[in-house]
């Protein structure tokens, strides 16, 4: 199955505030010539017939109309961009050195260190299709070339070397590995050769006036009309330009750098990427040069060939950390055209909006959520969790993850957006996928089309995921009359508790897995003074999170050392170089997910959600007005639109152990989970037989309530599919009867 057809955009914000403008950017195939706009207003977002299906009201709008529709070119790849003025004269003796980590073998050569333009003038240092270090000399598209004798191994560090004497007309390329116990995939017991390549007699080449000096990437034909590829999956690191021909002395004393180049002779450009680790700028180590800049979000903050094992972050000793990983699939901004802009209304209520595009049969709907003018415009607040969108922004489990059917415990159904997805890998992956070379994806952005991010997506698993599933929220505020405000991640972000304060009642979304410490902190705060919180989902507060210093639309996520894991970081690059902060689970940074919405994830499952009983606790006095119209042996959510329950896909339980306050109640749990859920692994010392649903305590989620002395006080449903059972018959159902019951009890003690 292909799109034979397609349509899609991106907006340059995921959130807006009245009297604001939002900028809309939009692709599709050539046979489609225009497309109608439309702002709408999200309400439900899941297509399951068994529920209220899609709702959306559309809005008057200045922006709604015809627009034209072009193929947009799309710019992926990571690469960094060095000087561009001349640094060498033309047909010049020069040497190019860099510090090179392959890590993938690709069907087309892979750029270290070149200066090419459209021309084909140029020099290059580049690995060839089977990584054998190769130099490319040009002048008016008049080649020689000269390629080595054998090739890199994967994984492993080399100080690779292009000289050129225009004396003898001789060139050189050579490949010294640079092996520590440490720092490369073999140790030093392996046998790696180094490589040498010689040519003698050979042509002319010339310094391009047009192009730029670049790392891991060609520059674009001499029209422009293509974007900049970087097509290098790697590290690199201490790229140097020397305006003379190296000798062997030269290449063995160089190869012994640590972060600075050791030959200084002929020196007359290199770059220091131990520095601005937190930033997209590139240093220069010399007076006389330009900065350059990292392009498509490379990682940054990741060992360098001189790492020797005994320091974890580059906060420790930033001389170990000057290198750059590059992929061929990295994704910042696609820099597509803006296709049209809207002005938000300055009236216009807060809530979630789309703009709906149509061409035919094709259409899409672009995201964004409007927040309100004035903060304490209503009693209720929902807090869309639009890292965790971010972070599994156009994920691929079905159809690129190899374990995630046995975790899923079923062969998953294919969406038709999963297959889109697989027709433009421009789109970028999830932070829960593998760039190309096997690495982590720990960089996400949302200046992209997001395609799970849409009402009627489902889950490839069970279900909704992420803002399909939040619609339920949205869905069962609006039926119910409940006067809301919406606000998200990055507003809270940004501004912190004082954006909760004027709050009675503050929501989660399903699933608000990924956090950053100012998020962290806001909700905490709120809590500890009186605010009012209710914790809509599970897995919360799991992932620690960054967003990006320069570049506020990208957050970074690092995995390591413990937690349900989809890679783990390498040693020594835990640390995100966005803030310097460990990264990982909050759990391992002394912040366990029940110290404040008083349960943590502890399984997930994707086969069929499950119900809740009552326990003693519900029965208290203190208790009876969240349990008003229902029954003491009532089964609570055995029903919904999520697997058939309202406890499923992922669960929660209270554990004093791991910080639940003391206090809190347990007013219900869940039982009947399958051995498709499985107690997660940060919870145990050794694997053992028992751990699954039908064997193990703690697989379960707990209906829990606290209040604090402070009149805070916590709420949580410890359930993802809880949301999925709001709506049923016609939303009289006590997973509706307690939502509403704790949202009455704190709006009007």
């Amino acid at each position: 199955m292909r799109f034979e057809q397609w349509m899609a955009g991106y907006s340059d914000e995921i959130t807006v505030a009245p009297g604001q403008v939002i900028s809309f950017m939009i692709s599709g195939s050539p046979d489609l010539k225009q497309y109608d706009a439309h702002i709408v207003r999200l309400i439900h977002g899941d297509s399951n017939p068994q529920g209220p299906g899609l709702k959306e009201e559309t809005v008057v709008a200045d922006v709604n109309g015809t627009y034209p529709l072009i193929e947009q070119r799309s710019r992926y790849g990571s690469y960094v961009q060095l000087s561009a003025r001349s640094l060498l004269t033309d047909d010049d003796s020069f040497t190019l050195f860099a510090f090179v980590n392959p890590t993938l073998v690709t069907e087309h050569p892979q750029p270290i260190c070149t200066v090419w333009d459209g021309t084909e003038s140029g020099i290059a240092l580049i690995l060839d299709e089977r990584l054998r270090p190769t130099m490319w000399l040009s002048k008016d598209g008049v080649q020689s070339h000269v390629v080595g004798t054998g090739s890199l191994t994967v994984g492993v560090w080399y100080a690779c070397i292009a000289s050129f004497d225009a004396t003898t007309r001789d060139m050189q390329v050579s490949a010294i590995p640079i092996v520590n116990p440490y720092n490369s995939r073999y140790g030093l017991i392996a046998d790696i050769p180094p490589i040498v390549g010689k040519s003698h007699g050979v042509g002319e080449w010339q310094w391009p006036k047009s192009a730029n000096l670049l790392l891991g990437a060609w520059d674009q034909r001499s029209d422009r009309t293509e974007p900049l590829r970087g097509t290098f999956n790697g590290k690199i690191a201490m790229p140097c330009i020397y305006q003379r021909a190296f000798t062997t002395s030269d290449c063995e004393a160089n190869a012994k750098s640590g972060s600075q180049p050791a030959v200084t002779d002929g020196l007359v450009g290199w770059w220091d990427l131990t520095q601005h680790i937190d930033s997209e700028r590139v240093a220069s180590g010399l007076a006389n040069d330009d900065d350059g800049l990292c392009v498509n979000l490379p990682t940054r903050g990741v060992t360098a060939h001189n790492w020797d094992g005994r320091v974890d972050s580059f906060r420790e000793d930033v001389t170990q950390y000057g290198a750059v990983h590059l992929h061929e699939d990295d994704v910042d901004d696609l820099g597509w055209k803006v296709s049209c802009r809207w002005e938000v209304p300055k009236d216009l209520p807060s809530a979630v909006y789309a703009l709906r595009i149509r061409s035919g049969d094709t259409e899409d709907r672009i995201p964004f959520i409007v927040r309100p003018a004035t903060y304490g415009s209503h009693d209720v607040l929902f807090v869309a969790p639009t890292a965790s969108y971010m972070a599994y922004a156009n994920e691929h489990l079905a159809t690129g993850a190899a374990v995630a059917q046995g975790v899923a415990g079923h062969t998953p159904a294919l969406q038709p957006l999963d297959v889109m997805l697989m027709d433009h890998p421009e789109f970028g992956l999830s932070c829960y996928d593998l760039h190309r070379d096997g690495s982590g994806v720990c960089y996400s952005s949302r200046r992209r089309p997001i395609l799970n991010m849409r009402p009627g997506h489902r889950f490839s698993y069970l279900g909704t995921w992420q803002l399909p599933a939040d619609l339920y929220i949205v869905d069962w505020l609006d039926a119910l009359s409940i006067g809301c405000d919406i606000v998200t991640d990055e507003d809270l972000h940004r501004e912190g508790s004082k954006l909760l304060a004027p709050y009675k009642v503050v929501l989660t979304g399903t699933h608000p897995e990924y956090v950053s410490e100012s998020i962290y902190n806001a909700v905490e705060e709120y809590v500890a003074h009186g605010g009012h919180l209710m914790y809509m989902g599970a897995n919360g507060y799991y992932w620690v999170i960054s967003y990006h210093p320069d570049k506020p639309y990208c957050l970074e996520v690092r995995r390591g050392e413990a937690g349900s894991r989809a890679w783990q970081a390498r040693p020594g690059e835990l640390h995100h170089n966005t803030t310097g902060e460990k990264g990982g689970l909050w759990k391992n940074r002394g912040r366990a997910p029940q110290k404040i919405l008083t349960t943590g994830f502890d399984a997930e499952g994707f086969d069929l959600s499950s119900y809740y009983r009552r326990m003693p606790d519900s029965m208290h006095a203190r208790m009876s007005w969240m349990f008003e119209g229902i029954g003491e042996n009532e089964i609570i959510g055995n029903f919904g639109l999520v697997g058939g329950g309202a406890a499923g896909q992922e669960i929660d339980r209270c554990d004093m152990l791991m910080g639940t306050p003391p206090g809190t109640y347990l007013v219900a749990t869940s039982e009947g989970h399958s051995d498709a859920y499985l107690l997660v692994v940060e919870d145990i010392m050794f694997m053992y037989k028992g751990l699954g649903g039908t064997e193990h305590r703690d697989v379960r989620a707990d209906l829990t309530y606290y209040e604090n002395q402070a009149g805070g006080a916590v709420f949580a449903v410890s359930s993802i599919a809880w949301s999925g059972s709001l709506s049923h018959d016609g939303y009289r159902n006590n997973v509706s009867r307690i939502t509403k019951n704790v949202i009455d009890h704190w709006v009007t003690p």
